[in-house]
């Protein structure tokens, strides 16, 4: 069966347990969340018996943890040191991360590499590596998934090249992996319209057996724009069916796939109330057929509870 499943939240009421059944009642088989909020450093500490808990209904329901994936927060920026006490405090924040993934049980982390301001993209590169050299430890389980960027302003990762680099001057080389994502491809460049060359190429650059987790997101934005505006799945200019291609490519089928489509509100008016499209699009992977009615799908579902 094919690994899908979408972002959820983590609560600190609920935790582990929270986020396994909403991801449940999506119908994911995989799922991947924050363990706080994605702009601050704030966390709760971390409930063993929740945890547990959890573990228990992902089991029931047959997920893996090994399909489960912790995201960083954003506000880590490995890239830059102009600010050596931000910089420093990025390294020691990531080590916390990486204890409460070990924690959970959870064995992958995605990190978006940073952006290097006003330093060159060399050192930018330099300074992740450096981090990372600095937090990773040969004992470790959790794998540190590298984020492909769209390149927006001074991004590190919007190549192949520069995650390539981060890659090969890691010490640890067995515990950093790769994390695709299909809008920032679509927006640095990349083919995402014939995803077997794409693959061919990172085959033969990094190794395919480097991708850890796919996030599989529709674009707002053309090729090349460098935008990273995400898109419901086959309202963008990727496409439903280019991005079913990707989902059920034999080559990465074992890789967890993570929905990180945009909220839909109620209404076009209304900003503040927002829900999860992630059930109905599911729902139309799994049946390979596209949702051309999607946002009143949603708006009706929400609305009824």
């Amino acid at each position: 069966m094919v690994l899908i499943g979408s972002h959820v939240s983590f609560k600190s009421d609920s935790q582990l347990l929270g986020s396994a059944n909403e991801a449940i009642s999506y119908g994911s088989n995989c799922f991947m969340f924050y363990t706080g909020a994605p702009q601050n450093t704030k966390r709760s500490k971390l409930s063993y018996d929740l945890t547990l808990k959890a573990r228990d209904v992902l089991s029931d329901n047959n997920i893996d943890l090994k399909n489960v994936v912790i995201h960083a927060p954003y506000i880590i920026n490995l890239a830059n040191n102009s600010k050596m006490e931000s910089y420093l405090f990025g390294i020691s924040f990531l080590k916390e991360e990486i204890n409460r993934a070990n924690m959970l049980g959870v064995e992958k982390l995605v990190l978006h590499p940073g952006s290097s301001v006003k330093l060159s993209k060399e050192e930018g590169i330099k300074n992740i590596i450096n981090a990372l050299n600095e937090v990773i430890t040969p004992l470790q389980t959790v794998k540190i998934c590298i984020e492909t960027m769209a390149g927006k302003g001074s991004e590190v990762g919007s190549n192949l090249e520069e995650i390539k680099e981060i890659l090969d001057n890691v010490k640890y080389k067995d515990k950093v992996m790769v994390c695709l994502d299909t809008c920032h491809l679509n927006d640095a460049g990349y083919d995402m319209k014939d995803f077997d060359k794409f693959l061919d190429d990172f085959d033969k650059l990094i190794g395919i057996d480097k991708i850890g987790v796919i996030h599989v997101n529709d674009s707002k934005n053309g090729i090349s724009s460098h935008k990273d505006r995400h898109e419901n799945l086959g309202y963008g200019t990727i496409g439903f069916d280019n991005l079913i291609n990707i989902i059920y490519n034999k080559r990465v089928f074992d890789v967890p796939k993570i929905l990180e489509t945009p909220y839909i509100t109620l209404t076009d008016d209304d900003k503040k109330k927002a829900f999860a499209p992630y059930k109905f699009e599911i729902e139309s992977i799994k049946d390979k057929t596209f949702n051309d009615n999607l946002y009143e799908v949603v708006r009706s579902y929400y609305n009824k509870k």
